[in-house]
């Protein structure tokens, strides 16, 4: 009888799971789909995912002087690259998760044309494109212009924004006729449609990889990231327009 009431009694006075908390640094690209699944995990498990999103250089550089994320999500290799060279996250963790393309994209419902036609759809309108020499879509985007000639013929036209959903809403609004973005974000997108999609072999390969940093405050960061790669997060990434690569 008295084993039997202190038993209850541990169990009554057992510490209670403790939730945790972590923090997502991940590229803009990625807040759609990124922002339901996260949603989806707070359902079903007791921490809190906080998620800030921007360009992926700038999130580098944030942490490398001292910012506390715990799992960093970048649209380009070069990024993550830095950010292992700094000695900033888990090597072990680090994996490639996902995939993109590339596409014109024009306010409202545009009409398909060539992406060789593009110095004619512009005229005298901008083109919007994140920052070409710091964020992976900018990047990706002066590559692919350069590789088919046009980069010359449309420079001077190129209105650049902070990050591609800065380039995005700039299409979307109507401030620029046309841009220069992911396919992903032209599904998230109503306000714009796709005029072309840019030949895989005039860019480099979209690859998005991910890592813990090395300050994670907690295991649920990696087990976070591990699930990105199958059942309903990778079903929300491939609805989103994302290719799952793990």
């Amino acid at each position: 009888m008295r084993l039997s009431f202190i038993a209850a009694a541990l169990i009554a006075f057992a510490p209670a799971a403790q939730a945790d908390q972590f923090t997502i640094f991940a590229a803009a690209s990625l807040k759609d789909a990124l922002d339901e699944i996260a949603t989806d995990w707070q359902k079903n498990h007791d921490d809190t995912v906080v998620i800030s999103y921007a360009g992926s250089s700038q999130l580098a550089k944030q942490i490398q002087k001292g910012a506390p994320a715990d799992l960093f999500i970048s649209a380009s290799t070069g990024w993550m690259d830095a950010v292992q060279e700094s000695g900033d996250i888990d090597v072990a963790t680090r994996r490639d998760i996902l995939g993109n393309t590339l596409v014109l994209v024009g306010t409202g419902t545009p009409a398909e044309a060539a992406v060789t036609d593009l110095p004619t759809l512009l005229g005298d309108g901008k083109l919007a494109m994140a920052l070409i020499d710091s964020v992976p879509a900018g990047q990706y985007g002066k590559e692919a212009l350069t590789s088919l000639g046009l980069w010359d013929k449309v420079e001077g036209q190129v209105a650049q924004a902070d990050n591609v959903r800065a380039a995005l809403k700039l299409v979307a609004t109507g401030e620029a006729p046309l841009g220069i973005v992911y396919g992903s974000d032209a599904v998230a997108e109503p306000g714009v449609g796709v005029v072309a999609t840019f030949p895989a072999d005039s860019h480099e390969e979209i690859t998005y990889p991910a890592a813990v940093t090395t300050v994670a405050g907690t295991s649920q960061a990696a087990v976070f990231l591990d699930s990105l790669s199958q059942g309903p997060a990778k079903s929300i990434f491939e609805t989103q327009g994302f290719t799952v690569t793990q």
